[in-house]
């Protein structure tokens, strides 16, 4: 009995978030109105007719073919009737611009299709969009779904657009945009991409799964050209579709080894795919009902100090609960020195985070919260699920088992610096964890992300995130951006949040390592907030601005995350700086 395509399909969006990118063709825009090149070819051969005295009808290919001596072309047709891509840009606009009755009766407006894409963009599973379309559905629709995409449709955009990995959802228009007269539909033009097109296609290709949908293949010569010679394949290809393929849809399908849909329309296949996938992130959830129930009772038990024994209770069975999960077989790994596949690492990754997700929720709130009252049962929490017992298993595994304190420390530390509580954090970094045979060591120098793992691993164990620059802190601020909407709804104010912390982390390591091997050359844990240089720069400047006016009373001094004089915690702040100078230029 053959697993459904569909399901495994679902499987593979749902485990690896934003690995798979969606590759659009215009059988994908058609049910809302849109012609695609071979409707717009017979409509302008009926127009050439009416130029002729003629009528076409009931064969508009045929008449075509007896009256030139040659099948009707899309290609030709365009190059006959315009000289100019502004010429063509004209004359196509109105295929994709809805007139005021077919707006009226809702055509040419975004598809059940492009609906469901843009709603697992708004979720995070798909981050990377490409279409061969000139139409704006797809943008609308994530517009609509609260996602505002990054847009790249000409050279000059594709050579100033950030990396993928720092973009929230990247729509690629390999063949322009409608309102832009560099719009390439003939054949020549369809030849050969400039060359930052082919660049990106070349790491898409390379980096990223496919879902195929809506495209023939036929007419894109330089899009089937950067599938060709595109060799490794680190994820799968799946290729949608109604009918039978064509010949160069199939020779495509045979060198990616892609896994063919049978499907009715584009609708109902991302339809399905939308509802499978969310199907499955509900399905790996504890009962909602718990964690609500949960966090409703650490709000009422944080809210009165006579609430404290309730409050380290709820905490304590929280914990002993994940202590449970996580001493089971699944999360064993003895036989493996290593583990075996990219795959393997990142379900255990995510079994963690599953494993976890009651705390997580409650975890921000609680350091927003946070008072005197509350450290101990908060510390208690980190230290015991920042180890294990069983020391069996591969290096790397043993160092994963750190993660559930990674988790719970950044959460406990986006809501503390949310709301200024900086003793509390520091409070919180200096608490001791054990180290597997070795000397305990503070908590902001084992549980930074940056520190679970050597540097070399980093770059390797996450799938799809094999390029960057700190894979793991980027799992971890896509992942904790979930559980603190309801304390931080603004993204942009909560990646602000997200890399003061990391940057607190890192001096606060960076200070404490120095400390105890003051011949060692100066060493900081660095985040994503590295590549986001505006972020970092504006963070660096508040804290030496409050240092330079406050001194002692400044708040980052009394914390004592770096040092207990302005004039130390100044001197360590000029030092990270430099060193995160000197690894940006190595990196680049």
């Amino acid at each position: 009995m053959m697993i459904d395509p569909v399901h495994s399909l679902a499987f593979s969006i749902q485990s690896n978030r934003g690995v798979y990118a969606i590759l659009l063709g215009s059988g994908i825009s058609r049910a809302a109105g849109i012609p695609t090149g071979w409707d717009i070819t017979l409509d302008l051969v009926r127009k050439l007719a009416v130029l002729c005295n003629e009528v076409p009808e009931p064969d508009p290919e045929y008449w075509y073919k007896i009256k030139f001596g040659k099948p009707a072309d899309y290609s030709d047709l365009l190059d006959t009737l315009t000289r100019t891509q502004a010429e063509r840009q004209q004359l196509l606009r109105r295929y994709w611009e809805p007139d005021n009755q077919e707006r009226e009766d809702g055509k040419k407006q975004p598809t059940a299709a492009h609906r469901s894409i843009a709603a697992l963009a708004a979720q995070g599973f798909v981050r990377v969009i490409l279409t061969t379309n000139f139409d704006r559905l797809m943008e609308t629709a994530l517009v609509d779904a609260g996602v505002v995409p990054t847009v790249l449709s000409s050279p000059d955009q594709v050579h100033g657009a950030l990396p993928l990995i720092h973009t929230r959802c990247c729509v690629f228009k390999v063949h322009g945009d409608y309102l832009d007269t560099r719009i390439r539909n003939t054949a020549d033009e369809l030849a050969q991409y400039p060359q930052e097109f082919s660049d990106l296609l070349n790491r898409i290709f390379d980096e990223f799964g496919l879902v195929v949908c809506g495209w023939s293949a036929t007419w894109d010569t330089a899009l089937r050209a950067a599938l060709m010679r595109t060799l490794s394949r680190r994820f799968a290809t799946y290729w949608a579709m109604y009918g039978e393929p064509s010949d160069e849809a199939q020779r495509l399908i045979t060198h990616r080894a892609a896994i063919s849909i049978p499907i009715i329309t584009a609708d109902s296949f991302f339809q399905s795919v939308q509802e499978h996938v969310e199907s499955l992130e509900q399905f790996a959830r504890p009962h909602p009902l718990s964690t609500e129930a949960a966090v409703a009772s650490l709000k009422r038990f944080l809210s009165e100090p006579r609430y404290r024994i309730q409050f380290a209770d709820l905490i304590d069975d929280t914990v002993d609960r994940i202590i449970e999960i996580t001493s089971g077989e699944a999360f064993f790994a003895k036989e493996d020195a290593h583990p075996r596949t990219d795959e393997s690492a990142t379900d255990r990754v995510r079994a963690y985070e599953l494993a976890c997700s009651t705390l997580l929720a409650m975890a921000p709130i609680g350091g927003f919260w946070a008072e005197d009252h509350h450290l101990h049962a908060w510390q208690r929490a980190v230290e015991r699920i920042s180890y294990s017992q069983n020391l069996e298993g591969a290096p790397m595994w043993l160092q994963l088992r750190r993660y559930p304190g990674t988790l719970l420390i950044y959460s406990l530390g986006i809501g503390a610096v949310e709301s200024g509580k900086l003793r509390f954090l520091g409070q919180l970094f200096e608490i001791m964890v054990k180290n597997y045979g070795q000397e305990p060591l503070a908590a902001v120098q084992l549980l930074p992300a940056s520190c679970l793992l050597d540097g070399r691993e980093n770059t390797k164990f996450l799938k799809g995130m094999e390029d960057r620059f700190a894979p793991l802190s980027d799992r971890l601020k896509s992942t904790l951006w979930e559980t603190t909407q309801r304390l931080i709804p603004n993204e942009e104010r909560y990646t602000y949040i997200f890399d003061t912390l990391e940057i607190l982390m890192a001096l606060g390591c960076g200070h404490r390592d120095s400390l105890a091997n003051r011949h060692i050359q100066y060493w900081a844990p660095l985040g994503g907030f590295a590549l986001r240089r505006k972020n970092r720069v504006r963070i660096v400047q508040e804290i030496e601005q409050s240092i330079s006016s406050l001194k002692q009373a400044s708040p980052f001094v009394e914390s004592r995350i770096f040092g207990d004089s302005a004039a130390v915690c100044t001197e360590n702040l000029n030092t990270f700086s430099d060193f995160v100078q000197r690894v940006l230029e190595k990196w680049h």
